[in-house]
């Protein structure tokens, strides 16, 4: 038998405390590079940030990073106010990473802020700018046209027009065609058309109808999934130019036409 003084040593000695043993994991040479360099970029040390991201794409070229390394590099030189740095590295990144929808269209708008700072100082500037007026997307367009109106190039006219019709530009774009000595009149088919959206789920009887004024067309990609998305640029449907193709077709055509196993979309210009 135990005597009972020890039973109640052995009741009242305190539990032994769990061991813990911490594992540290080492971060990867490319990541802490990245680190490194996004750091610089948050210190507004821009010089610096810019080597980091150049020292790491030299390095790392093929890694699955690349494509940001190569946006923040040419977003470093931006801020450093090395335009036609900044324009070269967003061409090479817009080259090299074709795939990036949208980082690729932010590229787009900054290269022509790029550009529009150098135009009258450096030709290729200005042949960006009108390389710019061409560009799928509508927003490119008209950030074009506005930076070329800033010198009054006739050619910003149209580009300016187009802008007339999306919200974010429309005063922007009156007041540049004004100071142009143009009037400020957005053209009558835009302003009459606007989009309807069909869609029916698989599995339900009801079709759910939408209306969408012209202006607010590129939001018609909210409303298609991913497979629906890649489906219409199989078929050569570009969504950031929906706008322009909208404006041509006659009333009553179908603009796009797409399914999936969750639903089918079609819309039409009215």
């Amino acid at each position: 038998m135990i005597p009972p003084v020890f039973t109640w040593a052995l009741l009242a000695a305190p539990a032994p405390e769990p061991i813990v043993v911490e594992v540290a994991v080492r971060e990867a040479p490319a990541d802490a590079l990245l680190r490194e360099a996004k750091n610089l970029r948050y210190a507004q040390r821009w010089f610096e940030a810019a080597a980091a991201y150049r020292k790491f794409l030299a390095v790392y070229g093929g890694s699955p990073r690349a494509p940001e390394a190569r946006f923040w590099l040419a977003a470093s030189l931006e801020s450093d106010q090395r335009w036609d740095e900044a324009a070269e590295a967003y061409t090479a990144f817009l080259q090299s990473h074709p795939d990036q929808r949208l980082l690729g269209k932010e590229a787009r708008m900054n290269r022509v802020r790029c550009w529009g700072i150098r135009q009258g100082q450096d030709s290729r500037a200005t042949a960006g700018l009108l390389e710019a007026l061409r560009d799928p997307s509508l927003d490119v367009q008209v950030a074009a046209a506005l930076q070329l109106a800033k010198v009054c190039d006739p050619r910003a006219a149209e580009g300016l027009r187009k802008g007339l019709q999306v919200p974010g530009y429309a005063d922007a774009c009156a007041s540049a065609l004004s100071g142009m000595g143009l009037k400020a009149v957005a053209r009558p088919d835009r302003q009459a058309r606007f989009l309807v959206i069909r869609i029916r789920e698989a599995g339900k009887p009801d079709t759910v109808t939408i209306r969408l004024a012209l202006s607010l067309a590129r939001a018609v990609g909210n409303y298609l999934t991913d497979a629906q998305i890649r489906q219409a640029r199989s078929k050569g449907f570009d969504l950031e130019s929906i706008t322009d193709q909208a404006a041509i077709l006659p009333k009553g055509s179908v603009l796009l036409s797409v399914d999936d196993a969750k639903s089918s979309v079609q819309v039409t210009v009215e």
